[in-house]
């Protein structure tokens, strides 16, 4: 649910349509590399959450993207630092080569969710996919 906080980290959670199907997109995290993730970082100073978002997904996938709506706020807790990480629904505009170290993967939803290990981004990818699904009957 979008809240009223003010985000301090954006990310996109980015999907394309192959052979008539959605897939969408994880990133490898930082830390432990072995998780998969959307990709996302902090809010720069004078950015919007948007602008950081589209950044993020550019930097860590290499994937230039468009954001379609807000999805969510995730509110968590790492290492310390309170983080409320505004995700949104992109669409991806073109292929790329993921950055930063990082491995990228396009996966069907159904995968996607098995492959996210923790239980906000496998929400935050169901509220995704409500999305996409309502925008297909309009």
């Amino acid at each position: 649910m979008i809240g009223s906080a003010t985000p301090t980290h954006a990310g996109g959670i980015v999907y394309r349509t192959e052979q008539g199907g959605v897939e969408f997109l994880l990133v490898t995290a930082r830390r432990p590399p072995q998780d998969w993730v959307f990709p996302k970082g902090h809010i720069e100073r004078g950015e919007t959450p948007e602008q950081a978002a589209v950044r993020e997904v550019q930097e860590e996938a290499g994937i230039p993207a468009a954001i379609v709506e807000p999805i969510d706020d995730v509110w968590l807790q790492i290492a310390g630092e309170s983080q409320i990480i505004r995700y949104f629904l992109m669409r991806a505009l073109a292929d790329g080569s993921p950055g930063e170290g990082r491995r990228a993967l396009w996966l069907s939803p159904a995968d996607a969710l098995e492959r996210l290990p923790f239980a906000e981004a496998r929400a935050s990818l169901r509220k995704a996919l409500d999305a996409l699904k309502k925008a297909e009957r309009t």
